[in-house]
């Protein structure tokens, strides 16, 4: 019988039937003096930021070449937003292989066919003409590039760090919120200037030669690359390799639980993130301060994945996600009576800090369920139900408002999905562990 605790249920050493003992290999730095030199950890870091910023915040900045495409092709909105879900859909069948390639061969491969794939994607955006072109280019190029950037990455953080895990993860995955901050007034400006083609051309050579550098400088796990800090090696000699495997995992209410917390986040996210800016312009807002919106998010998001990264820390990242779902039922609702543009910046702020909170908590509440022994592969598989959201969300909004004439019932319907992602946060107890 094997019953999952909260905080790091696997990480100790009192053994689950199953479970290999082998220390993690990190005995060769524990022997190091600790606090002195540098630590290999914070270039990993940093070079992992470097890719968010890029990668995601061009994703994400696809709300912004909605009405482009829509005012030259006449695609109704539902076609459009099909090619997104179609990409978060590509993602969640290939982020399951890419967890298992980062766990085998480490990220820095992983990354750099991620570079090839989605800066090719990006730059194909280009050339589109038809719409099975939209769902090639970016469904599946740009949806495969992104399935081996998330998940590795953030696996890789949390082999490196223990003690600060959330608070690392959180600048890591604070990054996105730069990226999210910067790439749709970056979009915008290039739209307004030149053309939505030349945009992706840009925006895509961009994200190419950023990820493609940036890789070179991840390594898998620390093994005798320098000193640990002296927090990081007394949270390491409590931790060891042994961790729950797959088919352990999802026997466990808590893989569940969390699988259905993560689709309600990707649902109001990319229901938000695609749809927002549409919506904002249908409301005679210009489409400079419509973009903005969205930069809003990503910068409140920014503060708010530092700050609640190390309250998970402290506290658990189950407490994160409560807080975060009570504040994004609650824009949601906002957001259906916003007409003016201080109403819809005021959404911005909360959903903003909801976002910034269940992002950052997203591969520390993993490794503390499930441990480090197959984080990529158990991470790659829960994060299934954020794919399975990001790919519903945005269709059934386009498709509501195609019917109606009105985002209106898609923004409540994404109201009740927090409070659903809410309910699993809170089923999420902290119980003890036992083996037979």
């Amino acid at each position: 019988m094997l019953k999952v605790r909260y905080p790091e249920a696997f990480a100790t050493n009192t053994g689950v039937s199953g479970v290999d003992n082998q220390s993690i290999t990190m005995n060769a730095i524990e022997s190091r003096s600790p606090g002195s030199g540098f630590y290999y950890g914070y270039v990993v870091v940093i070079a992992s930021s470097l890719i968010m910023v890029g990668a995601i915040g061009v994703n994400y900045a696809f709300g912004v070449f909605f009405k482009p495409l829509l005012d030259e092709f006449g695609w109704t909105r539902a076609m459009t937003s099909g090619a997104v879900s179609f990409s978060w859909a590509i993602q969640g069948f290939l982020a399951v292989v890419m967890g298992i390639l980062t766990d085998r061969l480490g990220p820095r491969l992983v990354l750099t066919v991620a570079a090839v794939l989605l800066g090719s994607g990006y730059m194909l955006m280009s050339q589109i003409n038809e719409l099975w072109q939209l769902y090639l280019f970016w469904g599946v190029l740009a949806g495969a590039g992104m399935s081996g950037v998330y998940i590795p990455l953030n696996t890789t953080i949390a082999r490196w760090f223990i003690a600060r895990r959330g608070a690392m993860t959180g600048i890591v995955v604070g990054s996105v919120g730069i990226g999210t901050l910067a790439g749709p007034l970056v979009a915008n400006w290039l739209i307004s200037t030149y053309d939505w083609r030349v945009s992706f051309l840009t925006l895509g050579v961009a994200v190419f030669v950023i990820m493609l550098v940036a890789a070179q400088f991840l390594k898998r796990q620390p093994a005798s690359i320098g000193p640990m800090p002296r927090g990081e090696i007394q949270s390491s000699q409590q931790t060891n390799a042994q961790g729950a495997v797959l088919k352990e995992a999802i026997r466990t209410l808590q893989f569940w639980m969390v699988f259905g917390l993560f689709f309600a986040f990707g649902f109001c996210l990319f229901a938000v993130m695609i749809h927002v800016v549409p919506n904002s312009i249908d409301l005679g807002i210009d489409a400079a301060a419509a973009a903005g919106i969205i930069s809003a998010i990503g910068g409140i998001s920014i503060v708010s994945k530092v700050i609640l990264g190390s309250t998970g820390d402290r506290t658990g990242s189950r407490s994160v996600y409560i807080i975060s779902f009570s504040l994004m039922a609650v824009s949601m609702l906002w957001l259906m009576l916003s007409k003016q543009t201080w109403m819809l910046y005021l959404f911005a702020v909360v959903f903003g800090l909801a976002y910034g909170g269940c992002a950052t908590s997203q591969s520390p509440i993993v490794a503390q369920l499930f441990g480090l022994r197959s984080h990529g592969l158990i991470f790659g598989m829960v994060n299934n139900g954020f794919t399975l959201g990001a790919t519903v969300g945005p269709f059934v909004a386009g498709y509501i408002f195609d019917v109606s004439n009105s985002y209106s019932l898609a923004f409540l319907i994404s109201a009740g999905i927090a409070v659903i992602g809410l309910a699993c946060s809170v089923a999420i107890k902290p119980i003890r562990k036992t083996a037979t």
